[in-house]
């Protein structure tokens, strides 16, 4: 019977992420496929070289895939499963402890602080556009340039709210803010800052012609802590807090 040469091939492309060589991977599936097989058979059904075949098997021997048996001609078969799955599994938890632990040292090295450049206003239209369509749980939008996050933006900002997303404006006087979002008011509003769930934060100048995006925390939540600043200021005019206090 001739083998599944798809299953084959998705098999043997699945065996080289875990470090087996291309004849190594087409060997190994074709004796799992096989059985029990000499290595002629194992050859001519992993359509390897047969001056290839002896080497590979020796191969998979050492690396505890195949286990090979005495006598002549020798005859060869697939180690346990079960065994092997454990081996990888192993090796994968090994792998992902070193990648914790170069995590974890981090802290000490201090996170990088990148903020990325972007010219041009409609790449910093569109990457207000993406810094939307990424919010989770609330997004804060400081600008001026009210209308144009109303108009241009309209569709990024109704589907956030459809997701739930807690969307504040923070806005010059008699500007009309987007439906169904909470605004503050703020005169003399220069550049445009926004926040996405204090981890991501753009600021843009007056026109939009260009802008400063990071996606570090640490810095989106400096951002996020002035234009909560701002917020705060604004409550308190409203209130009448910061009139009274001389009184």
């Amino acid at each position: 019977m001739e083998a599944p040469t798809s299953r084959l091939e998705k098999v043997t492309e699945m065996l080289k992420l875990f470090g087996l060589s291309a004849y190594e991977a087409q060997g190994f599936s074709a004796l799992v496929y096989l059985g029990v097989a000499n290595a002629d058979e194992i050859a001519d059904t992993a359509k390897i070289p047969r001056t290839s075949a002896y080497k590979v098997l020796e191969s998979l021997v050492e690396k505890g895939y195949v286990k090979e048996t005495e006598g002549r001609p020798k005859m060869y078969k697939p180690q346990n499963l079960d065994s092997i799955r454990n081996n990888i599994e192993m090796r994968i938890q090994g792998l992902f402890s070193e990648m914790r632990a170069m995590q974890e040292e981090l802290p000490s090295k201090g996170d990088p602080q990148l903020v990325y450049t972007i010219y041009g206003r409609n790449k910093v239209m569109n990457k207000i556009s993406e810094l939307i369509n990424l919010a989770e749980k609330e997004l804060f939008i400081c600008t001026p340039m009210v209308k144009e996050m109303r108009v241009e933006m309209k569709k990024n900002i109704e589907n956030a709210l459809r997701r739930g997303v807690k969307v504040v404006f923070v806005a010059p006087p008699n500007k009309r803010t987007p439906h169904n979002v909470q605004s503050f008011t703020k005169d003399s509003l220069i550049a445009t800052d926004i926040v996405a769930d204090k981890t991501r934060a753009l600021l843009a100048g007056p026109d939009l012609s260009a802008c400063g995006y990071t996606d570090n925390p640490a810095l989106a939540m400096h951002v996020y802590q002035f234009v909560q600043m701002i917020i705060d200021v604004s409550e308190m005019h409203s209130t009448g807090e910061i009139g009274n206090e001389g009184n």
